[in-house]
């Protein structure tokens, strides 16, 4: 189960709405705040104008010298640190709530963690059936002037992910495996799986729609169209992580292995080591793609069954 210990009035059920009008206006105000803040920086960090700040956040100047690494600074204060801080003003501030992390800790073992990454890497090979799957959607005729700004967004979108990553040096490399994977991993987990889940799973009274809300939300709040299913697929993967240890450690290690090892496999590509292609969704077979399923089922069925029932005794923990 997940733990989210408090008694304030505003974590309440009969609250939930002003909870979640609250959470969101907090988010909100501390991710636009760092980011402004960051922007203001970039000048004085990267010696880059205002002009060329507006070129690089409208997805152009891409051959600006640093350009890469102020992209990162931006997403990494605005975007990672930004849900750390917000989870924590929310927990400590106005739901007054305690994780316990001392208790978190104690339930991680190194036979939680190679399950981890087992379940981790099967998800991400049965992804690749998600990926390919939901590029492929095709709207009604009706909407198709939203479809056509639907694939706009989805093609700027994958050009600055592509130039985020088209990493030049090690340097670039080790930022944006700090960004991407751990900075992501940390924050995005924190928020979503340690404050969003808990409490919607106490509100709806189902640990299964409180898992799937959050990972709905989570995948919603990407913008990207045509990578909802599959980061929805990742989010509930994660939050089951949560509901069957009852440590936020595991789907933060796993949030981290993803991240991680996608851009691990694109620097390695760079490099000529191996052959990867992150425009390519149908690059893993059919195959391989179920087997993961298979290898996640049977990975998640023994992760549950070895941590969930030692953890059933504390109940809600909201």
């Amino acid at each position: 189960m997940e733990i989210y210990k408090t008694e304030a009035e505003i974590a309440q059920p009969k609250n939930w709405l002003l909870s979640l009008v609250v959470l969101i206006l907090v988010t909100f105000g501390v991710l636009v705040l760092l980011q402004g803040l960051a922007l203001v920086l970039l000048p004085v960090l990267f010696d880059i104008s205002i002009e060329d700040i507006v070129l690089l956040m409208s997805g152009g100047g891409q051959d600006l010298p640093g350009g890469r690494m102020a992209l990162f600074f931006v997403q990494g204060l605005g975007s990672g640190l930004g849900f750390v801080i917000a989870a924590w003003i929310f927990i400590r501030w106005i739901d007054r709530a305690d994780l316990k992390w001392p208790l978190q800790l104690q339930r991680v073992d190194f036979r939680g963690f190679l399950l981890v990454v087992i379940i981790t890497f099967g998800g991400m090979l049965f992804n690749s059936f998600l990926v390919d799957f939901n590029s492929k959607l095709v709207l009604p005729e009706v909407f198709s002037d939203l479809e056509l700004w639907m694939r706009s967004m989805e093609d700027q979108l994958m050009e600055m992910t592509k130039f985020l990553t088209d990493f030049e040096n090690t340097g670039e490399f080790l930022v944006g495996l700090l960004v991407i994977g751990v900075m992501a991993g940390v924050g995005e987990e924190l928020f979503f799986r340690g404050v969003l889940q808990p409490k919607l799973h106490q509100y709806t009274g189902s640990a299964h729609w409180g898992v799937w809300l959050t990972a709905i939300i989570f995948s919603a709040i990407h913008v990207q169209f045509y990578g909802f299913l599959p980061r929805m697929f990742l989010g509930a993967l994660f939050g089951y992580l949560y509901l069957y240890s009852g440590s936020l450690i595991y789907p933060i290690l796993a949030h981290i292995f993803n991240n991680g090892l996608t851009v691990v496999m694109v620097y390695l590509a760079k490099q000529g080591l191996i052959d990867f292609d992150l425009e390519d969704p149908g690059s893993i077979s059919y195959v391989a793609s179920f087997t993961g399923l298979l290898v996640l089922l049977v990975g998640i069925y023994y992760f549950q069954k070895t941590n969930y029932p030692k953890n059933g005794e504390l109940g809600q923990g909201l």
